[in-house]
């Protein structure tokens, strides 16, 4: 179970939950006898942030005492137990209660990076500095993708901010300190070393944490994890638990992601981050072997935004994207990541594998100003119609499309394709989640119009052995390709 690691005292539950590589050139830096000097060195630059947040609270209400027997006896006992159990807003008081995580001083102006979940609905926020000096902060900006938050504090207390470093080169095995509030116990120090690089815990689309076995508690959100060189390459974010303790596994955001989110927050009060305009896919083993790629690799666009900066780049569906701005592509996940680290308004290149070569084009970065948009819901189920043709390799049953069809499945005016009117339970279709009402648009490339079109499309992949066939679906708004295994 992933675990926030923010410390509540009192009502409030303790914590959100996520329902919430060569021989080196050089030695191995060996542990220092003791990191006590360091530690005294980064303690000042460590804050305790303590928030408040009222939650409503149910008043008892006591039942006025009746004569037994009486008439409103039943009717007093059923109308206050329905309030207790609801209770009205006059009926509701509102209690504080606070919650205590971490944060880090980045400029002597005041600026301080936490946890965007750290002081998330909070209504009053306060930093504690080493010495016990409590300073009201005022909440600059946060970013959600990331979990990352900004806060501001005017004091004359001197304040010691961080040195970020290049968490990029920070190895698998290298030493950390992770220093922090955990359970509300103030500054604590923990040591351990970096145990995987670029993990995706399922907390957003920008995943790309460092795991460290460095012990990371409740309370320790949003508190840096240093490098033995003092830098801060990481924000402690979360725990891997089952009790809600540590187990030797931590997850902090990188440096090199929570310095330039910080940065914009503080410039822009948000988050700028590039966007390309494209809905995308894995490219499994099955379609790279169907597109001639020599491996499972790049992310494969599944559909282009009309006007965006894929669409005026020529971006096709179908293209699989192998590098962005030179960086390469390793896998769906990657793509998102690269492209919003990309500066807005550069035109880039995009080396693309499209038709079986590869082709580069340019495209300028566009700034993503919201999320996108839900997948339409999926149509209606449904039978055959009189003019459905079987095609038994892949388990399906297709038909043109049809005023009547249209107006069946819900399919807009100007949709194409060929409608998908049946599914055969043990075809290869139905092995794939394909679904009545699915409009089949292409097939390996070729824009399909009748079954009789994707039946030859068969017919010709099994003449040149091909075992499986790659299909691109529409459902709604969403655009896929599919590859189905050939029957036989």
């Amino acid at each position: 179970m992933l675990t926030f690691c923010k410390r509540a005292v009192g009502a409030l539950a303790v914590a959100g939950m996520l329902t919430l590589g060569g021989v080196p050139e050089a030695a191995a830096r060996s542990a220092p006898e003791s990191f006590a000097d360091l530690v005294e060195k980064l303690m000042p630059s460590v804050v305790n942030i303590a928030t408040t947040q009222k939650m409503p609270e149910r008043r008892q209400m006591e039942v006025p005492r009746l004569p037994p027997g009486s008439p409103f006896e039943e009717f007093f006992k059923d109308f206050f137990e329905r309030q207790q159990r609801g209770g009205t807003p006059q009926q509701q008081q509102r209690r504080p209660v606070t919650s205590l995580g971490s944060g880090f001083v980045i400029d002597a102006a005041g600026f301080i990076v936490t946890n965007n979940h750290v002081i998330d609905g909070a209504e009053e926020i306060k930093v504690i500095l080493q010495n016990g000096t409590e300073i009201p902060a005022k909440l600059i900006g946060t970013d959600q993708q990331t979990d990352i938050a900004v806060l501001q504090v005017e004091t004359k207390e001197k304040l010691v901010p961080i040195v970020w470093g290049d968490s990029d080169k920070a190895r698998v095995g290298d030493w950390v300190l992770a220093i922090g509030n955990p359970f509300g116990l103030g500054g604590s120090v923990t040591a351990g070393i970096i145990s995987a690089r670029g993990r995706d815990i399922g907390a957003g689309r920008y995943d790309d944490f460092i795991q460290t076995d460095a012990s990371i508690n409740k309370g320790n959100s949003g508190g840096p994890l240093f490098n033995t060189d003092g830098q801060v390459v990481g924000v402690n974010t979360a725990i891997y638990s089952q009790s809600g303790g540590s187990v030797g596994i931590g997850f902090s955001v990188p440096a090199v992601i929570a310095q330039r989110v910080a940065s914009q927050i503080r410039e822009f009060g948000k988050t700028k981050r590039g966007w390309l305009g494209v809905r995308i896919q894995a490219v499994t083993d099955e379609i790279a072997e169907n597109l001639g790629l020599d491996k499972a690799r790049g992310a494969m666009v599944a559909g282009v935004t009309e006007g965006g900066p894929a669409d005026k780049a020529k971006l096709e569906a179908g293209d699989v994207i192998l590098s962005f701005d030179g960086k390469p592509v390793a896998d769906m996940r990657a793509l998102p990541r690269i492209v919003a680290d990309s500066a807005i308004g550069r035109s880039v290149p995009v080396e693309v594998w499209r038709k079986g070569k590869t082709q580069t084009l340019r495209a300028e970065v566009g700034e993503l100003n919201e999320e996108e948009v839900a997948m339409a819901a999926q149509p209606n189920q449904g039978g055959g119609t009189a003019r459905a043709v079987d095609i038994d390799a892949l388990g399906l049953t297709l038909a043109r499309l049809t005023p009547e069809l249209r107006q069946k499945f819900e399919l807009k005016p100007d949709a194409k394709g060929v409608v998908v009117t049946e599914v055969k339970s043990e075809g290869a279709a139905a092995a794939k989640d394909l679904r009545v009402g699915d409009l089949i648009l292409d097939v390996h490339g070729s824009e399909v119009e009748t079954p009789e079109d994707v039946r030859e499309k068969v017919k010709q992949a099994q003449a040149e052995k091909k075992r499986s066939v790659l299909l691109r679906i529409q459902r709604g708004a969403d655009t896929r390709f599919v590859p189905l295994a050939l029957k036989g």
